[in-house]
């Protein structure tokens, strides 16, 4: 597999988001302001584009990790663990040691076992049940 990190939202990730969260989950404000200010990855297998996220700085001094998507064909392979862990080390580089993820309920435990801890309370995100989680790296 082939991280690669970007500036500005690739059609392949938007790609990605689309097929992941609004066709398959139902969201219908995927995209919004963020994207024009994240940090977006793009994980490949060889040359094609199969997963994705984005993280960008929080007020705090943390950063947000979010829009993880991996499409159905790879899911169950470990990809999503390890692009955590990519967006983690490129987070550390940029000087910040906290990571946070506003997760669906549904992928708390996932998260749990990436070392990720629960805080705070549930709230809805376009009606799908989310819970904040935090992680010191």
């Amino acid at each position: 597999m082939i991280f690669k990190f970007y500036d500005t939202l690739p059609q392949a990730a938007a790609d990605i988001r689309k097929e992941v969260f609004v066709d398959e989950q139902g969201f219908k404000d995927e995209f919004d302001s963020v994207d024009s200010g994240a940090i977006h990855m793009l994980v490949f297998d060889a040359d094609e584009p199969i997963a994705t996220c984005r993280f960008y700085p929080r007020e705090d001094g943390g950063y947000l990790i979010g829009r993880i998507a991996v499409r159905r064909e790879y899911r169950g392979k470990g990809i999503g663990a390890e692009m955590l862990r990519a967006a983690e080390t490129r987070i550390l580089e940029l000087g910040a040691d906290l990571a946070f993820i506003h997760a669906q309920v549904r992928a708390e435990g996932f998260y749990c076992k990436q070392g990720y801890m629960p805080f705070g309370g549930q709230d809805l995100d376009e009606g799908q049940p989310h819970i904040w989680m935090k992680k010191s790296l």
